[in-house]
Order: structure tokens, then C-alpha cells, then sequence
């Protein structure tokens, strides 16, 4: 293969490396363009990203603030509610009933003679519910026995 260089042909040559060169910059600016263009739309859609999760933070804060003041004033009515007369009181029986409960389950002869405590008292409380106990003792005096006093509430209930 003979292949001469002439003039026509250098210049031919240098001609489709000028063109193929010029092909290959115009496409790289195309694509330098559309990268451009693509970074330009992940910034925006971070930027909205991060207001919408700035927003929500800013939301979640206000809420937790309102949550710890709801909190400190259940915190301050708590306290208020077990200062008033009577919680005291109420909090110990809460105590001995837990600790007799417990104290059924592990003494097995202690229940039966419990349960007959229980009802007794239970029969004796609703006894002074109902004014039944505090009208005898009006009327017969507070010296009576419980012996007469549980006589005498029959007799009232069976008059």
C-alpha cells in the first residue's frame, strides 16, 4: 500500500482532527451543561428537603416544650392533690391492702381467717355508711359494748 503525504492530504488530516476535536468539545459542553442543569436541581431539592425538615423540627420543638410545661403543671397538681387531708391516709391503705394481698398468696392459713376480718369490717362499715352505728350511739351513748351495739342495730333493723 502506497500512501503519499501530500499537502491536500496533511490538510485533510488536520481538518478531521480540527472537526473530530470540535465535535468532541461541543459535546462535552453539552454535557457539562446538563450536569449543571442536574446539580442545580439536587440543590434545590435539598434546600426544600431541608426547610421541610426544619419546619418539622421547629414544630417538634414547640410541641416538646408544650409537653414539659403540661407535664410540670400535672407535676404541681400531683403534689397539690396528695397534700389534701385524707391522701395520707388513703395512700397507707392503699399500702396495707397491697401487703395483705401479697401476704394472702403466701400464707395459705392467714386467708380464711382474713376473709372473716374482712367481711366483719365490711358489715361494720357499711353500718356507719348508712348512720345506722352513729344514730345507737347517739341514742344508747357512746359506752355501750360492741356486743350491745351489734344487738341493738338488730333490733333497730328489725323494728
Amino acid at each position: 500500500m502506497n500512501f503519499e503525504f501530500t499537502a491536500e492530504t496533511i490538510l485533510l488530516l488536520i481538518m478531521g482532527i480540527a472537526f473530530g476535536g470540535l465535535l468532541s468539545y461541543l459535546k462535552s459542553l453539552l454535557t457539562i451543561r446538563k450536569h449543571k442543569k442536574e446539580l442545580k436541581e439536587y440543590k434545590e431539592h435539598l434546600d426544600r428537603q431541608m426547610q421541610i425538615t426544619n419546619a418539622g423540627n421547629s414544630n417538634l420543638v414547640k410541641e416538646l416544650e408544650q409537653v414539659k410545661k403540661e407535664n410540670e403543671n400535672l407535676r404541681i397538681s400531683v403534689q397539690t392533690l396528695n397534700q389534701k387531708p385524707g391522701r395520707a391516709e388513703l395512700r397507707l391503705l392503699n399500702i396495707y391492702d397491697a401487703a395483705l394481698r401479697k401476704m394472702m398468696s403466701q400464707a395459705p392459713g392467714f386467708s380464711t381467717a382474713w376473709e372473716n376480718s374482712l367481711q366483719e369490717a365490711e358489715r361494720e362499715y357499711e353500718a356507719n355508711e348508712t348512720g345506722l352505728k352513729s344514730i345507737v350511739s347517739k341514742v344508747f351513748g357512746s359506752g355501750t359494748g360492741v356486743v350491745n351495739e351489734n344487738h341493738n342495730i338488730q333490733q333497730i333493723e328489725h323494728k
